[in-house]
């Protein structure tokens, strides 16, 4: 092929995505009179403290209802109302029906409780081979020891095995495109993440073309996360929602709010509150209530992730003094009492 042919297939292709995209994307119109319908949305990312990533989660052995229902009657007890909750490839792979059943179960729950989650498809963070079954136990003191990427760096790595992908990300949406207790579909969490960098940018492009294909009632999004620019304009300008993560100081926070509202739609936070990063829920969710804008911590109840610790943190190291994320311990008790009190005043849990 020579070069010049070359650029006018390119052309053709970016041409034909963008033409794909205004014809599936939500108008701004019609995505903020979606979120007028949902009120304020806060909650957390959600692992019931049993498992220690996405697979412990979702495989039938290991499948916990009656953690899963104990730990959401908490989050509904403090005023949360929706749920960030990630998914895995594997899990479909190996067993897809029971998967979707076992999600079924899951709305279930969360709906007896009042929340509406969110569905997160791939990520790209920890560890790059996850394998089906049985799953590694917690290293003391690690933070994330045993999250696991989705899809496998292997698959991710290698185009000609996205056929899979494709058939998993169509079947979930398919069946569950117009259930109403699901709040959205959160395609990518980081994409770029583990020096994959523009490496993740074709399966990024995949996965909003699969999605569309499907075109859900749900709206899609794939949340900016760093300050990458290539990254960033597609995903901002593809998602019929805006998300994104911080962790940083409430100031921060405030600016980049103030910066992403400007493209006129809804606005999520999907992660924050890191506590010795200084995002806190003190400084941080009056900010986000402020404006609007979906509220999403990282973590809940203290278990098997072990994110009391921070990034980075070394094996064997004793329980911090101040965690970094997490809200509960396994009893039912919360890590700051003052936080419970403040996330329930600002959820009017107390009203």
């Amino acid at each position: 092929m020579t070069k010049s042919v070359m650029v006018i297939v390119f052309l053709i292709f970016t041409f034909s995505l963008a033409t794909t995209a205004q014809s599936n994307i939500w108008s701004a119109q019609k995505a903020n009179e979606w979120y007028k319908k949902q009120g304020w949305r806060v909650g957390c990312n959600f692992l019931p403290s049993t498992a220690i990533n996405q697979l412990e989660m979702w495989e039938a052995e290991t499948f916990d209802t009656t953690t899963i229902d104990r730990e959401l009657g908490w989050a509904e007890g403090i005023g949360f109302n929706t749920l960030r909750v990630f998914l895995h490839n594997l899990v479909w792979e190996n067993d897809h029906d029971g998967f979707k059943k076992r999600i079924n179960i899951f709305l279930n729950i969360t709906s007896r409780h009042h929340i509406k989650p969110l569905f997160v498809f791939f990520d790209d963070c920890w560890n790059p081979e996850p394998k089906y079954g049985k799953q590694p136990d917690p290293k003391p003191g690690v933070h994330n020891s045993g999250w696991m990427r989705s899809p496998n760096m292997s698959i991710h790595n290698d185009p000609s095995k996205w056929d899979v992908l494709e058939k998993y990300v169509k079947d979930i949406l398919s069946t569950f495109k117009d259930d109403d207790r699901i709040l959205l579909w959160d395609l990518y969490n980081e994409p770029g993440n583990s020096d994959y960098n523009a490496s993740s940018m074709p399966l990024l492009k995949k996965i909003f073309e699969w999605a569309w294909s499907v075109r859900p009632s749900q709206p899609l999004t794939a949340g900016v996360w760093y300050d990458n620019k290539d990254f960033n304009e597609f995903q901002l300008n593809n998602s019929d929602v805006i998300t994104f993560h911080n962790y940083n100081k409430a100031d921060d926070l405030e600016k980049e709010i103030q910066d992403l509202q400007k493209r006129g739609r809804p606005v999520i936070c999907t992660e924050y509150m890191a506590r010795t990063h200084g995002s806190t829920f003190e400084q941080n969710l009056p900010v986000l209530k402020k404006y609007n804008v979906g509220a999403i911590n990282w973590g809940f109840v203290s278990g098997k992730s072990n994110t009391i610790f921070p990034w980075g943190s070394k094996e064997g190291s004793p329980e911090p003094k101040v965690w970094f994320h997490d809200v509960f311990r396994k009893d039912g008790t919360p890590f700051d009492p003052n936080e419970v009190a403040l996330i329930k005043k600002l959820t009017e849990k107390n009203n």
